[in-house]
């Protein structure tokens, strides 16, 4: 019995840490700092920027734009505990002027503010995100993904981060002129 506890506990616990993404789960697995200060630096995000960060978790991305940057964000989340306490650590940092988080789908949300888009979803989402990305963003804007590229979109820029989790890649892609 105890070994039976120690394979399935595990795997309980995997599934219970997944966020919920109409039609996709996506585990709630944490970028690490060093990793989130490597995708601002990537995007050269600046407190000109609008960053959004799509399925933002406890909302550490946003958080250290508008801290870190002097950048505005918001942060797009579905599990509403995590929308809380994102909003509660930003008013607490004394940022909730400078960022915002919703409780909101990442299909239906509009992205047209946003100067820089983070991601950290699936290989699947990146996919299909990508011609919302590329229909609502302006030309020049930045995406920055944590390990997943985006099918036959080149990146423009590929980077490998070392972190105590391990080593990352990350991928920028600049949104093109439209023709």
């Amino acid at each position: 019995m105890g070994r039976a506890r120690a394979i399935v506990g595990p795997l309980l616990l995997g599934f219970a840490a997944c966020a919920r993404v109409p039609g996709q789960e996506v585990p709630d697995v944490r970028t690490p700092l060093v990793v989130v200060n490597e995708m601002l630096r990537l995007a050269s995000v600046s407190a000109d920027d609008m960053v959004y960060d799509l399925g933002s978790g406890d909302g550490r991305i946003v958080i250290a734009a508008a801290r870190d940057r002097g950048a505005r964000g918001v942060g797009l989340e579905i599990d509403p505990a995590l929308v809380a306490e994102s909003a509660e650590r930003a008013r607490r940092l004394g940022l909730a002027d400078r960022v915002s988080f919703l409780r909101q789908d990442l299909f239906e949300a509009d992205l047209r503010p946003a100067t820089v888009v983070t991601l950290y979803l699936s290989p699947d989402l990146n996919r299909r995100l990508r011609p919302k990305l590329l229909s609502e963003l302006r030309p020049g804007a930045r995406i920055v993904s944590h390990s997943f590229d985006m099918g036959d979109w080149a990146p423009t820029r590929i980077l490998q981060v070392s972190s105590n989790e391990g080593s990352h890649t990350l991928y920028l892609w600049v949104v093109p002129a439209r023709r």
